[in-house]
């Protein structure tokens, strides 16, 4: 009887032990330390903050492709605007999160080690002159002319390969 229950015991340790590994192994976000983020869900590479003013949508590609890179420490030069759906995913869906107040006063819902200074947030998808952006505070998604620039953000993100 001792046996079974020392067997018992060892396997639920082992268990313990082991699912202990995947929780820590299986944190979504790594903070690289140099300004941006790794997504391990979905192989991205985030800027931990956006471009910090607003902007359109074609000003938005421009920024990606000529300034940001130049802001980090290690240069990658295949950033890029976010999917709709890559964006949904750092979208806190929780009614007790509250978020927090962006510099423009907008209550955003996205995850803590992103850091948004509003939280409407230029995607890639476009349509003759409009393109769809993103609403970290309630959500949602909608489309806009691609001129517009009113608290409009872009957060870069790129593949890992």
């Amino acid at each position: 009887m001792s046996r079974k229950i020392f067997s018992i015991v060892a396997i639920i340790t082992i268990y313990m032990f082991l699912d202990g590994i995947g929780v820590f192994a299986g944190d979504r976000f790594t903070d690289n330390s140099d300004g941006t983020v790794t997504d391990h869900e979905l192989g991205l590479m985030w800027s931990q903050t956006d471009n910090q003013g607003n902007i359109s949508w074609k000003e938005a590609n421009q920024w990606i492709k000529y300034t940001f890179p130049d802001t980090l420490e290690k240069r990658y030069d295949d950033w890029r605007l976010p999917t709709l759906k890559e964006l949904q995913s750092l979208y806190v869906n929780d009614k007790d999160y509250k978020g927090y107040k962006a510099n423009c006063s907008q209550r955003v819902k996205i995850v803590s080690i992103i850091r948004l200074t509003c939280g409407w947030v230029w995607t890639s998808e476009k349509k003759s002159i409009t393109a769809r952006l993103y609403n970290f505070n309630r959500g949602y998604h909608y489309t806009e002319r691609m001129v517009r620039k009113r608290g409009y953000r872009v957060l870069p993100v790129r593949d890992l390969k």
